[in-house]
């Protein structure tokens, strides 16, 4: 099947899709990825998302405008993504939508809203839509995150020493495969949403990230900060957990701020890439891992980068990119691959990383223009995933 993946992160910085090719060779998945782009949302969409977020306020009213606003743009980017990058060959779309709330209590996930009406899509494009990709996790006792541990463990399965796949979104999540040994996935804390948050509050709003760490790389790190930063009971919790802007958000960096004290803005930035960098080394050590594959936008903060490979030494930190998959697209394929495993009938998450009872096929689907056939569900389980070369 042409599968097209829709996803947006808590950093709301647009809607990522990607399109791929993908086949089940008995328990070998065979992905060929066909390109792949990040469509901005519109300036007034992306500014009512964000003040919707934790710990924003809204009405009914609101969430029903939301839900509609951020179904019509995926809608958009999936009907150009399907001229431009498989020549209207697409079969299914898999839209992640975007998160407003992830509903966590301690170490229990009570509920995780995505937001992005499918019926949008799927009108849009006249093709069956898979979404709500975290919901039946939830639902079997999970945290619904990380769903990148099934991407991670097919793809890093078989290594010769233990490796790590790390996303770099606004919140950070790690998957972690040793052979022989149950894979382990959780959100290790904040990855770019401080940073962000930090620049939007020394900027007034005019910028929304520090492009490459440029502002962070000229300041210096505040210990007390950093400390007080460091504190917070999350990193402690045992995985499996998750978390978002509920936690790490604009208020938790404002209470740090009136409680250790406010340094100049490139001291400020260089403290919140170093919470990141060591929040993320600190989670990762226990685990002995040899490799450290990095994705999503935080990848190309590179002071950020420096600062997370001296931190994980003697770890390797390296890119997606050194496993044939473009590491800034990486969560829009994964989300092709849930619908594609969910279409025939095939589990979307890793009870050893979510922490579920059971492992379920993900999401709900919504018709397209045709009526719905799905195939018979394949007995074969995937173990592997493998990344072909697109044809030229």
């Amino acid at each position: 099947m042409i599968v097209l993946g829709l996803s947006s992160g808590t950093s709301v910085d647009g809607i990522d899709v990607a399109a791929a090719r993908i086949d089940l060779d008995g328990p070998l998945v065979l992905l060929t990825p066909l390109g792949h782009r990040t469509v901005p949302y519109s300036t007034r969409l992306r500014r009512a998302i964000r003040d919707a977020l934790p710990p924003g306020s809204v009405t009914m009213e609101a969430v029903c405008r939301l839900d509609t606003g951020i179904g019509r743009e995926f809608a958009d980017a999936a009907r150009t993504a399907n001229e431009e990058l498989t020549g209207g060959r697409a079969d299914l779309v898999a839209s992640h939508g975007q998160t407003l709330f992830h509903w966590v209590d301690g170490t229990t996930v009570h509920g995780t809203l995505q937001m992005g009406q499918p019926a949008w899509i799927a009108e849009a494009t006249g093709l069956p839509v898979v979404s709500d990709l975290r919901a039946a996790d939830v639902a079997a006792g999970g945290h619904g995150a990380p769903l990148a541990a099934l991407f991670d463990t097919l793809l890093l399965d078989g290594r010769a020493e233990p490796a790590a796949a790390l996303n770099l979104g606004g919140m950070a999540n790690a998957t972690i495969v040793r052979d022989g040994a149950p894979p382990q996935a959780f959100d290790t804390g904040p990855g770019n949403a401080l940073i962000d948050a930090a620049v939007r509050r020394v900027t007034n709003g005019r910028a929304d990230f520090d492009a490459a760490g440029t502002l962070a790389r000229s300041g210096r790190i505040d210990p007390t900060l950093l400390e007080h930063l460091l504190a917070e009971p999350y990193y402690r919790l045992p995985p499996p957990k998750s978390t978002g802007p509920e936690l790490f958000g604009p208020g938790h960096l404002d209470t740090a701020l009136r409680r250790a004290g406010t340094p100049d803005a490139a001291d400020l930035l260089a403290t919140l890439v170093e919470l990141t960098a060591v929040s993320v080394a600190d989670a990762l050590r226990p685990h002995g891992v040899a490799e450290v594959f990095a994705s999503g936008g935080g990848v190309r903060n590179l002071f950020l980068m420096e600062r997370l490979a001296a931190r994980l030494r003697p770890a390797r930190l390296d890119t997606f990119d050194a496993l044939g998959l473009d590491g800034e697209a990486k969560e829009a394929y994964l989300f092709a691959l849930i619908g594609f495993l969910t279409w025939h009938g095939i589990p979307g998450s890793v009870p050893a990383c979510t922490g579920a009872r059971r492992a379920s096929p993900a999401g709900r689907i919504t018709p397209g223009i045709r009526p719905l056939r799905l195939p018979a569900p394949v007995d074969v389980l995937p173990r592997r995933l493998r990344v072909e070369a697109p044809e030229t």
